[in-house]
């Protein structure tokens, strides 16, 4: 886990050891400067209960402008009024602390004889308490609110980050759901033709049909799976196929992958079912399906064709359209997928861009 996300974890978990340590350093900065005077106002004592004293006032306005005053700005109702009470509520604060500083703090740290200013006098000398009391707290303030500004936008990256995850993820989960069902009818109608005809090939067909559903439950429920699963995958999906057709269907897979890099699961199977489905499905002649599979340094590229007998229908099935979702939401901008027909040959061309260690 990153540093930054244990820190907002911590400070989430624990927030007032966390302000309190957060003030804590305030007040240790703010009277380290002690050493730095070169005739002192007061003692060394005096001065750390001077420091207290401001600093609690500097805290006091942080948190009204941070929880009081920032939120109500930032959800965009109310201006004026928000704005109004924040001038009267830190006018205020800057009062009351003038008030304490003449009638409590002073009566302490201050040689006497010295005379106090009336409280008409503190409410109504607006001068003064902007440039020797607001302005001290407000410098305290600001780099307060500065880092709960970020702290709050990096949670509020992190949690629309985090809800785009899990909406990819159950998008991925239906889509894979959807297409998952679809394919073992298809294949289990094949697989009950041979029964009928009590072929010798419904057992080759059936330990197929068993590798392939090792396959799919057991080994694609990770965002990406090697390349070498789903070209074995493929080549028994097509012997399947291969059985229903017999020889009047031909079919060729070519692949040749420099190394087995991971790719989505499914995608490669969903064109390749897509192929036989309005290819050799609905082609009563004698179908042509042509694959090629290619990987070289981190360019990979799958096409396949089919021919067809009528016209080509714009929804061809589930199949493209979840390769469109899926692609978009795993290979965003890193990928092109073209479809085409041309004199009755449908092909469909999926290129990816992996991002491969160099």
């Amino acid at each position: 886990m990153p540093l930054i996300e244990r820190f907002i974890q911590f400070t989430s978990k624990y927030r007032f050891l966390t302000h309190f340590t957060y003030w804590l350093c305030v007040y240790i900065l703010s009277i380290a400067r002690y050493n730095t005077y070169t005739n002192p106002t007061y003692t060394f004592g005096q001065e750390l209960l001077n420091s207290f004293f401001f600093i609690g006032f500097a805290a006091i306005t942080s948190y009204f402008l941070t929880y009081f005053s920032l939120p109500r700005f930032l959800a965009g109702k109310h201006y004026l009024r928000t704005f109004l009470i924040t001038m009267f509520g830190l006018y205020l604060i800057m009062a009351l602390s003038r008030t304490f500083v003449v009638y409590f703090l002073e009566p302490i740290i201050r040689p006497k004889p010295f005379s106090q200013e009336p409280l008409l006098e503190i409410f109504t000398d607006v001068d003064y308490l902007f440039w020797n009391y607001f302005i001290h707290s407000f410098s305290f303030a600001f780099v307060f609110i500065f880092i709960k500004l970020l702290k709050d936008q990096y949670v509020v990256n992190k949690r629309a980050l985090d809800l785009e995850k899990q909406k990819a993820d159950i998008e991925l989960q239906a889509l894979k759901a959807q297409l998952n069902p679809h394919f073992l009818f298809n294949t289990l109608n094949n697989i009950y033709s041979l029964s009928i005809l009590h072929s010798p090939k419904t057992s080759p067909a059936i330990a197929r049909l068993s590798e392939i559903l090792d396959t799919l439950l057991y080994r694609s429920g990770k965002p990406f799976v090697p390349v070498s699963q789903e070209i074995a995958l493929l080549q028994n999906y097509i012997e399947l196929e291969k059985l229903r057709y017999n020889d009047r269907l031909a079919v060729s897979f070519e692949h040749r992958v420099a190394q087995d890099v991971e790719i989505a699961p499914l995608i490669l199977l969903s064109l390749t079912e897509n192929a036989f489905k309005h290819g050799a499905g609905e082609d009563a002649g004698c179908p042509e399906i042509r694959i090629s599979l290619t990987q070289e340094k981190n360019q990979f590229v799958f096409e396949i064709s089919n021919t067809f007998r009528e016209k080509v229908n714009g929804q061809l099935g589930i199949g493209l359209e979840n390769i469109r979702k899926q692609l978009a939401l795993l290979y965003p901008e890193t990928h092109t997928f073209e479809i085409m027909a041309d004199q009755r040959v449908f092909t469909a061309k999926l290129a990816l861009r992996l991002n491969l260690p160099v």
